[in-house]
């Protein structure tokens, strides 16, 4: 697009973006960034010199409720078209938010393009979906009311007032920014340990599953979306079971190999891929998933993975059951609100300060670390649940008792180290790019979306002795 406009353009868009939302209010859609150019520069400037620059709608993302969180009972005869269901309405939303970003254009010349094109026939689809959802359940129990009003989606602002690091590709405008990082060294000390009664279970069992040096990946999530190709819409790491796929059963798992070093354990543990944006060519730069969806750049391996469980600080844990599913942490929660956000970021030799919505700078000889809690009680009865939460809980933080009904379980700790240069804030990560974790491209690869998955697959025996060695206070493996 041949650009010879001033402010006055700048202005135009954003009224197109403003009309285009009625009354959700004024949200400016439209950043210039160039292929070769950060979007923090002087847009003016730029667009007077008259170069081809591309329109990016990079500071609005799409914002939809979240259809899989309120369901709590779906008959068994029901699930599995749900679960396709839910997959579908991820889909239609991501779509929607790659032509929000591909339009800006269309929204310069026409200011009903954003309602008409993109949010109306967004909200068509996720009525029919809906309802379908609504209809399966109905056959078989009792149809769930009011779904229907969670069809509409709104756009809201990304946070993203500078383009993504545009040097080899990056993500031109999809994240991370600047602002989405912190030096750690400023960070106050925030970690407090709980206290833990006299009968705490305070052993620690340890088990070693390598940092997925099999190069192990897909973008399915077989927990919230199984039979589904593609249902994460990023990709995953995996450890552990080597048989990680949406069409895996339990059988299969069981069979699996798996990269522990103690067989017994066969479990899965999983978490989106960490990126550099470097412009790197990753084998899915051009599928689903991958760069289609913009998950872009070197994917990173982790240089240390350590799966630890722990104990109850109120007392002893019981075994979990065989193919418990947990969910930690929350992909959507950049837009579904911040309730289940939990994993969080921090840097070796700085670990008594987590970050939670910021990715840590890490001084010199610093790595980069993750780290998830996982839920530690458990209702007693259900591998999963319908919204793949309220099967499971976390303890009180404050005196360590499980909910009314659960029972404590052991722990996972799922921490990741990454030896990653700190990336250069001051010139938009053009020196020293941006790294980010993989996500849903409407939610900007926001470090507070980051999450882990877990599927226990430890044979009785092991998982007998993990118990005894947390409730006697030792450390095992």
């Amino acid at each position: 697009m041949r650009h010879s406009t001033t402010k006055r353009t700048n202005r135009a868009i954003a009224a197109a973006a403003c009309l285009a939302l009625g009354a959700g209010g004024l949200i400016t859609v439209n950043m210039y960034a160039s292929a070769d150019e950060s979007g923090s520069g002087n847009s003016t400037k730029r667009a007077a010199t008259g170069r081809t620059e591309a329109l990016t709608a990079s500071t609005t993302t799409i914002s939809c409720p979240d259809v899989g969180a309120v369901l709590t009972s779906v008959p068994s005869q029901a699930r599995a078209q749900v679960d396709r269901e839910l997959a579908l309405l991820d889909k239609q939303v991501s779509e929607a938010y790659q032509r929000l970003r591909s339009s800006a254009r269309a929204i310069q010349q026409d200011n009903q393009f954003v309602n008409n094109a993109i949010m109306g026939p967004l909200k068509d689809k996720r009525v029919a979906t809906i309802d379908r959802i609504a209809i399966a359940i109905g056959r078989s129990g009792t149809r769930p009311r009011g779904l229907g009003s969670l069809a509409a989606c709104t756009l809201r602002t990304s946070g993203n007032q500078q383009g993504g690091n545009q040097q080899g590709g990056g993500r031109g405008g999809n994240g991370p920014v600047a602002a989405d990082f912190v030096d750690i060294t400023t960070v106050r000390p925030n970690v407090r340990e709980p206290n833990k009664s006299r009968g705490a279970s305070r052993g620690v069992f340890t088990t070693r599953c390598g940092v997925n040096k099999n190069k192990l990946y897909n973008s399915d999530n077989i927990i919230v979306a199984p039979g589904v190709g593609n249902g994460a819409h990023h990709t995953h790491d995996y450890v552990g079971n080597q048989d990680n796929n949406a069409f895996t059963t339990n059988e299969e798992f069981a069979a699996a190999a798996t990269s522990c070093r103690n067989p017994g354990d066969k479990s899965t543990y999983y978490w989106p891929v960490l990126r550099l944006q470097d412009g790197a060519q990753e084998f899915d730069a051009q599928r689903l998933g991958g760069g289609a969806e913009g998950n872009t750049g070197r994917i990173l391996t982790a240089s240390k993975v350590t799966l630890n469980f722990v104990g109850n600080p109120r007392g002893k844990v019981v075994a979990m059951p065989e193919f418990l599913r947990i969910i930690t942490g929350d992909a959507k929660v950049f837009t579904n609100g911040t309730a289940n956000a939990n994993a969080s970021w921090s840097c070796t030799g700085f670990e008594n300060r987590q970050l939670t919505d910021k990715y840590p700078v890490c001084p010199g000889g610093s790595s980069l670390v993750r780290t998830s809690r996982f839920q530690s009680c458990w209702d007693g009865r259900s591998i999963d649940s319908a919204n793949h939460r309220s099967h499971v809980a976390f303890a009180d933080p404050r005196t360590g008792r499980c909910p009314a009904g659960f029972k404590a379980i052991p722990q996972l700790v799922q921490r990741l180290v990454y030896d990653v240069n700190a990336p250069s804030l001051g010139d938009n990560g053009r020196t020293r790019p941006f790294y980010a974790v993989d996500g849903f491209p409407e939610q900007m690869h926001k470090p507070i979306t980051d999450h882990g998955d877990f599927i226990n697959v430890f044979d009785k025996k092991l998982m007998n002795r993990m118990v005894q060695c947390i409730n006697t206070g030792r450390k095992c493996q």
